[in-house]
């Protein structure tokens, strides 16, 4: 009996080191972050239904958490700063910051947060679900999502492509300034196309080096 204590402190190491053992260990998301200067936000919109209008967002950021092994840990969210449209055209531009389109003095910003993202393992693409907030209204988007291999750069730095192409009822976020046309069309068209060009590069520990590398043009 003298021996008990030792047994039933040998069974309970045991016991525990069974189930430490035989949890599954899963690796922590590849951690990203945009790389504004060598990707693009862009749109296009419909004008006197003839043509269409292009332009884009100057300013806006962005973090890409990814796991290919287990997309429930993924997450895809950005930012985009409004004031920062740009269709090169200034008298265009300063119609579409007013309250008639973005009102950019009370909603600088447009977001998007990702809640599920899938994989089609026949094609290889992906499909996203998540918020599109603008102007203050939110509605749930779904959209197709091509993603590249990682590369490594000159620098060392690992960087992964994200593109995609996705179109929104302006009217659903509350821009439904217009006009019409003697033949009954609109001037300015009611879906606009989104395009998207990310090139993300992944975080490492020297954040210092890494936004050198991010900063660099060529």
């Amino acid at each position: 009996m003298r021996n008990l204590p030792f047994i039933s402190t040998a069974f309970s190491f045991f016991l525990m080191s069974s189930l430490t053992f035989h949890e599954p260990i899963f690796a922590a998301p590849d951690s990203f972050q945009i790389d504004a200067v060598h990707s693009h936000v862009g749109f296009d919109i419909k004008h006197m239904v003839i043509t269409k209008v292009r332009g884009n967002f100057d300013s806006y950021s962005g973090s890409i958490l990814w796991d290919d092994e287990n997309l429930t840990h993924s997450v895809i969210e950005g930012t985009v700063e409004t004031q920062s449209i740009n269709t090169r055209n200034e008298k265009r531009d300063t119609h579409l910051r007013s309250g008639d389109f973005f009102k950019t003095e009370t909603f600088p910003v447009m977001t998007f947060k990702s809640a599920t993202i899938q994989k089609n393992n026949k094609t290889g693409d992906y499909r996203v679900t998540g918020t599109l907030t603008i102007k203050g209204v939110s509605k749930d988007i779904s959209f197709p999502l091509l993603v590249t291999d990682t590369i490594q750069d000159g620098y060392g730095y690992i960087r992964k492509g994200f593109s995609a192409q996705l179109s929104v009822n302006r009217f659903d976020y509350d821009m439904k300034w217009n006009k019409k046309l003697d033949n009954g069309g609109l001037v300015v068209g009611e879906k606009v196309t989104i395009y998207l060009d990310i090139e993300a590069i992944k975080k490492s520990e020297n954040k210092s080096t890494e936004t050198k590398a991010m900063e660099k043009k060529s």
